[in-house]
């Protein structure tokens, strides 16, 4: 990416070209991805970037990020910094927005519309607007507003290979010569915010890929699944989930489940799926996505038992495990792994 073009700003500040400011001096992760983020729309990508806490060029802007100390939308503002800014992406989240987290709020859709070619009213557009901000976005509004991501608790051990870590990096070292000159230096500034807007953007870009390729076919193979559970479980209840191709579900299972207004007598308790040796799992759901703990484990007296032994304790044939935890088991076919979680639901 080219070094971001300088505007004048001598004379009426109306005869100025349009702009985008951001503050100058050390840069952040979130002020980093939120350029990035803009310059996506055709009518931010060739607009000027001016790095300045000088508050006449931050008045003449046409969009400002991360310095001014005001957020108004409807006049293109967006710092956090300000006393009594709470504002955060909806009612259903907590974390308290950055200037990352404020353009994705309030141009994100435009950014995946013109992104993904997709119409305005497409549902896939509040759909994947949550996700991404979910997945990426507000763990740079989190750090960058100092919000803990276990408040309360002790950290293990140290992490320092995030994004936000990365990006602040590519600062100047605090004991490295830069040059003598203050324009110098404002360049050498500049093109190391430019790598940190590319790195912020590309990583966000990647996600987004990833969304789209991998995380909507799965969320879709999910739903399809889901629709036809009882039939072709043979559970009534509609507890046992079956897929004819493997595909990464949890995620989808705990958010459909809610979508579709699933009550929990008929939430999904056993989920069965070929593996790559040709078998068949079957696995308890977690209690939610990051939880070691299951909804229902598999039975106790099938755990840890193996083969001919487990098929002989369960009556069901074809058997080959099940963990000593009971997260999940084993069968030879598909009808015996039905069997199991059938049978579980009735230990």
């Amino acid at each position: 990416m080219s070094s971001p073009k300088r505007v004048r700003l001598d004379g009426d500040a109306a005869d100025a070209p349009p702009f985008l400011v951001t503050h100058s001096g050390t840069h952040h992760a979130d002020e980093a991805l939120a350029v990035s983020l803009l310059r996506a729309l055709p009518r931010f990508a060739d607009m000027p970037l001016v790095r300045t806490r000088d508050a006449a060029r931050i008045a003449a802007a046409h969009c400002v990020v991360d310095v001014g100390a005001e957020y108004d939308a409807a006049r293109q503002r967006f710092d956090h910094h300000q006393r009594g800014f709470e504002e955060t992406f909806d009612a259903a989240h907590k974390t308290k927005l950055s200037s990352a987290g404020l353009v994705w709020k309030h141009f994100g859709t435009q950014i995946l519309a013109a992104k993904l070619s997709l119409d305005d009213a497409s549902p896939l557009l509040p759909l994947l607007h949550t996700k991404l901000y979910d997945d990426f976005v507000e763990a740079i509004d989190g750090i960058d507003n100092g919000q803990a991501q276990y408040p309360g608790a002790t950290a293990a051990y140290k992490s320092s290979t995030d994004l936000s870590a990365r990006v602040g990096r590519l600062n100047p070292r605090w004991n490295e010569e830069l040059p003598a000159d203050a324009a110098a230096r404002a360049a050498d500034s500049d093109r190391r915010f430019e790598k940190a807007a590319a790195l912020a953007g590309g990583e966000f870009w990647e996600r987004l890929d990833y969304t789209v390729q991998a995380w909507l076919p799965a969320r879709e193979i999910v739903e399809r699944a889901l629709a036809v559970r009882k039939e072709k479980s043979g559970e009534p209840s509609g507890r046992v989930l079956v897929f004819d191709e493997y595909a990464s579900w949890k995620d989808h299972v705990y958010a459909l489940e809610k979508d579709l207004s699933i009550p929990e007598a008929e939430q999904i308790i056993y989920v069965v799926y070929p593996d790559e040796a040709g078998s068949y799992r079957v696995q308890a759901v977690p209690e939610h996505a990051d939880s070691f703990n299951s909804r229902r484990a598999l039975p106790e007296q099938w755990r840890g038992v193996r083969d001919e032994q487990l098929s002989e304790k369960s009556g069901i044939p074809g058997c080959v495990f099940v963990h000593a935890s009971g997260f999940i088991g084993g069968n030879k076919t598909r009808d015996g792994a039905l069997q199991m979680a059938r049978k579980a639901l009735d230990l």
